[in-house]
């Protein structure tokens, strides 16, 4: 982002469209992943432009996308400024700057400022508080206590070891087995690959948004969701 930012007319615009290339087998390990991954990527990219005072004409989005030219482990990132969804590209084998077949616009900054000048509705993104809901679970054990935490808005990672935020005395939950975190206004719970699997409301899941009464089984441990509330509210 840094990398090709233009400064004028007191502020400074940065790119809002990324492509990040991996080697097929790195992408392959993310599965089923690699959307919230790209969420988040985006997620990231935009705390950073609004806590830097930088200019963008739309959300940022991040394309994962599969470079056989690549070693393991490597990761390029191409970015690009637009002002509208960019229409599909390919999603394997992209090579910049390659023989590919690959649109021109698809991977390269603008010539000019010209090109990239902010509409006239753009404004400075300003610090902010974060869309962060914040909710009460109610923790049951497997022997039938219970007891409530409030989540207030950060992240939550869940799991056996000592150095989650919330630690579950439970031999069938996983080391690091899930986290919680707050995403364009809701409560997102994602499975981190654990052993044993997650359950909302009966259903397996990897990633799902959380609403009141949900109930998430990990391990033989059950976390009712009693409240999620806007950061305002």
């Amino acid at each position: 982002m840094e990398n090709e930012r233009l400064s004028g007319a007191g502020r400074t615009l940065v790119p809002n469209r990324f492509r990040v290339y991996l080697h097929p087998d790195d992408l392959a390990e993310f599965g089923d992943m690699s959307g919230a991954l790209a969420a988040e990527l985006a997620d990231g990219a935009l705390s950073f432009a609004r806590a830097h005072r930088y200019t963008l004409v739309d959300r940022p989005r991040v394309e994962l996308v599969a470079n056989r030219h690549l070693d393991r482990a490597e990761v390029r990132v191409d970015t690009r400024f637009a002002d509208r969804p960019a229409a599909a590209a390919p999603a394997q084998d992209d090579e910049p700057g390659g023989d590919q077949a690959v649109e021109p616009d698809a991977i390269e900054p603008p010539a000019s400022t010209a090109d990239v000048r902010p509409r006239s509705d753009t404004a400075i993104f300003s610090v902010a508080r974060p869309e962060a809901p914040a909710a009460r679970l109610r923790i049951i054990r497997a022997d039938g206590t219970q007891r409530e935490i409030e989540a207030h808005g950060g992240r939550m990672t869940i799991g056996r070891a000592r150095d989650n935020d919330l630690v579950l005395d439970d031999g069938k939950v996983s080391r690091h087995h899930a986290r919680v975190m707050p995403r364009h206004g809701t409560l997102v719970f994602t499975d981190l690959g654990s052993t044993n699997g997650s359950w909302v409301n009966g259903a397996r899941v990897a990633e799902v948004a959380l609403g009141e009464g949900d109930q998430i089984e990990i391990g033989e441990t059950v976390l009712v969701v009693e409240s999620v509330a806007g950061a305002d509210d």
